[in-house]
């Protein structure tokens, strides 16, 4: 398997998560396409499969298909006959009208596991401030997979621009995403209604950011937050035994996160919900970069990062 930072592409400064081909801005679709490396499809075939252990005697399997890459032949997964893929172009197609008509900048794309998980980012042009001037900016990001570990999403993601700590977009009464089961035909027009591009859930969630920016927390309450979050209950009074995953969020909390001593976050439940952001993005154990963006975007990580937002939101009432 080629290594995945060949793999990605991204215009703009370095995104977060360090990976990928850089690109001049406004680059047509083709030229995303070829560095990102999704320029090829996803073809299928059907299972077979030997019944003599001492001879070949093949037997096809009717209920499954194999995918495979049309590059490389590599095969992605087995998966029913029912299963409808999304192609690598039809993920970064997704974003052509955006681009064209709507302001959108693609800002990154790529695969990921060889191909197994596709996806796109790209910058919505909305952006809200923080006290202290911290800001933060909305982005739109369409993801996939061929093996039937993610449902197609398109999910709203807001980036605090200074440490680029991702979370996604949702508030009390939205999740943010729109979610396509792969036994069902991957319609663009219908994901972008049901989505509403009208940023009216944009201006629901930054409203929530804004009062965790102003939601002063006492020592207590941020332990216990965090307690809460990581479900570790207080064992004894020797605080070297806490898990080292807290240990780490108290202290970005406290002051070693990056923006941790804005005013916006020193000392309040945004702080908090950014201690548990930049752990995720960027010191969480992890295999490699690669593991680490699937898992905060897609795996642990991002139930960790939606537990914490959720938490945050009673600190609230």
């Amino acid at each position: 398997m080629a290594h995945l930072v060949e793999t990605m592409a991204y215009a703009g400064s370095t995104p977060w998560h360090g990976l990928g081909n850089h690109l001049t801005e406004q680059q047509p679709i083709q030229v995303w396409l070829k560095e990102a490396g999704m320029d090829w499809t996803i073809e299928q075939s059907d299972v077979l499969f030997n019944v003599d252990s001492s001879a070949l005697h093949i037997r096809p399997y009717a209920d499954s298909k194999v995918l495979f890459r049309s590059d490389s032949l590599a095969p992605l997964s087995v998966v029913s006959n029912r299963y409808q893929v999304v192609q690598p172009h039809e993920v970064l197609n997704f974003y052509k009208d955006l681009v064209s008509v709507g302001g959108f900048e693609l800002e990154t794309a790529g695969v990921l596991k060889g191909g197994k998980k596709l996806w796109a980012l790209a910058k919505t042009g909305q952006e809200a401030k923080m006290k202290g001037n911290d800001r933060i900016k909305a982005y739109l990001l369409l993801a996939t997979s061929c093996d039937g570990t993610l449902c197609t999403t398109a999910q709203f993601t807001s980036v605090r621009v200074v440490c680029n700590n991702t979370l996604q977009m949702a508030t009390k009464q939205n999740s943010g995403a729109v979610k396509v089961p792969h036994s069902t035909k991957f319609d663009p027009k219908q994901v972008k209604e049901a989505l509403g591009l009208g940023f009216s859930s944009w201006d629901a969630f930054t409203r929530d950011l804004k009062q965790l920016s102003q939601r002063s927390v006492s020592p207590q309450e941020a332990e216990n937050y965090i307690r809460a979050v990581l479900d570790e209950p207080v064992l004894t009074d020797d605080p070297t035994t806490d898990s080292k995953a807290f240990q780490r969020i108290s202290g970005l909390y406290q002051g070693e996160g990056v923006g941790s001593e804005l005013v916006s976050a020193n000392g309040t439940a945004w702080g908090l919900l950014n201690a548990f952001t930049e752990y995720v993005d960027h010191h969480r154990r992890a295999r490699n970069q690669d593991n680490r963006l699937d898992s905060a975007w897609f795996g642990q990580g991002a139930l960790l990062k939606q537990k914490a937002f959720n938490q945050a939101l009673t600190l609230l009432h």
